[in-house]
């Protein structure tokens, strides 16, 4: 099955399982994913599927994620355990992988990758996360607009600058961050000088 088909059949999947407001953020991300793909010379249709599965665990429990994670042998580091939102990219790799049969590396990875972001990340690591970030459905932060322009011109400023973002954020706010995030703030950081 191609990939343009596979996209196809699970956003009539996903419509079944995930909460209308979820799915509406799944579509924001796979076609802004798509779109960055086409500007910035990635596969587009691969984009489009790991787009479309980017939450796919979202919805589940803590509790369940924790169990997948036990279950499956997926180290789940102090501060997952913590938070919610962190553990469902990790479960979201092992769902597309086992329910949705995806099997391509960089698809997986760019799921795995698309909350906390990393070092060095792949053209498609990039992309999700940046969708993850801007696409329409999005409540828009501070500096959003220049952000999506990023999005589309310079990626590695565009990570850069919401990495950034989301460091000070959590230090305001006194939230522990993950530590892949740090060391991706700290890999990227020189494309973003204030």
């Amino acid at each position: 099955m191609r990939t343009l088909e596979i996209s196809q059949k699970l956003r009539k999947e996903l419509a079944k399982e995930l909460k209308p407001d979820r799915f509406d953020h799944t579509l924001g991300v796979a076609y802004t994913a798509a779109s960055m793909a086409m500007v910035h010379g990635a596969n587009v249709e691969k984009a489009l599927v790991a787009g479309m599965l980017h939450d796919c665990a979202k919805c589940m429990s803590h509790e369940e994620q924790l169990n997948i994670c036990e279950k499956n042998h997926i180290e789940v580091t102090e501060i997952e355990q913590k938070n919610h939102s962190l553990l469902h990219a990790k479960v979201g790799m092992y769902l597309a992988r086992t329910k949705y049969d995806i099997y391509d590396t960089e698809i997986l990875n760019a799921i795995r990758w698309h909350t906390t972001g990393k070092e060095d990340m792949s053209l498609l690591e990039k992309i999700v996360y940046i969708a993850d970030f801007i696409e329409p459905n999005r409540k828009p932060l501070e500096g959003m607009d220049e952000i999506r322009k990023e999005a589309f011109t310079d990626l590695d400023r565009c990570l850069a600058h919401i990495l950034h973002d989301s460091v000070v954020y959590l230090n305001t706010i006194g939230k522990e961050c993950d530590d892949a995030t740090m060391n991706a703030y700290h890999f990227y950081k020189k494309y973003y000088q204030i």
